[in-house]
């Protein structure tokens, strides 16, 4: 057999797996303290051991399981995830509790990106100035299509350039969180088609604002751009449940 169609396999073993068990974390079918079940793969051929401990380690990592000796790995309760792993975050997006979960994430972008927003006021560079102002551009160009990946793309580069922008790593640390956020609501249908015009507004007069050196005023446009995105999560999110 061909040693990299052996590799191959195993990574795509390693995946399916890591998938299948992390599901079952999140979505609560591995009640705390029980043992992980034993793979399905969908019928297909049980994967080695080196696979099965790989796997364990990286939901370990995660804070999703415990692993002792003879216990094996045990699923943990959610207060111990790493809920910051934008793995962990896809999972919970996938998971019956997605409506909740992406308020969370709002509910963190509100604290975070309106400071982030003063901040850059001060803080930015004229590469972040010229990005940001591209990226809101972008926005507007793709705003007829605001579901698909060209408008999620611009929107963003526009988030992880204000975070970068506010010279604190800690904020630009959270881009892979946001971005994750914001591909969560394109992934799973909870952005509107056609952009709300006002969000579109505000983006650019951020943009405008911290170019203008106007820190109270971008925080306050910031915090207007965050909470209408948690309203329109709790608009279209009620809307599928419902309709």
């Amino acid at each position: 057999m061909n040693p990299q169609s052996t590799s191959t396999n195993d990574t795509s073993l390693h995946d399916r797996l890591l998938d299948e068990w992390g599901m079952a974390v999140i979505r609560g079918d591995v009640a705390k303290g029980e043992r992980l079940p034993e793979p399905t793969m969908d019928g297909d051929a049980a994967p080695s051991r080196t696979v099965t401990r790989e796997v364990t380690r990286v939901l370990e990592s995660m804070g999703l399981v415990s692993v002792k000796r003879k216990a094996g790995a045990t699923a943990n309760p959610p207060a111990d995830w790493n809920v910051f792993d934008p793995q962990v975050i896809h999972w919970r997006l996938r998971s019956p509790y997605r409506i909740a979960a992406l308020h969370e994430l709002s509910q963190l972008r509100a604290a975070v990106e309106p400071t982030a927003a003063r901040l850059a006021a001060a803080n930015a560079t004229s590469e972040h100035w010229a990005t940001l102002t591209g990226a809101a551009i972008d926005m507007v160009a793709y705003s007829n299509h605001a579901n698909e990946q060209p408008y999620l793309d611009a929107d963003v580069l526009f988030h992880r350039t204000l975070l970068a922008a506010s010279g604190n790593l800690m904020f630009a640390a959270l881009g892979d969180v946001i971005a994750s956020t914001l591909a969560g609501r394109t992934q799973h249908e909870l952005m509107p088609a056609v952009a709300d015009q006002t969000a579109l507004s505000l983006h650019t007069e951020v943009a405008a604002l911290i170019r203008k050196g106007d820190g109270e005023a971008a925080e306050a446009a910031m915090r207007q751009i965050v909470s209408e995105s948690d309203e329109a999560i709790s608009r279209i999110g009620g809307a599928s449940v419902n309709g």
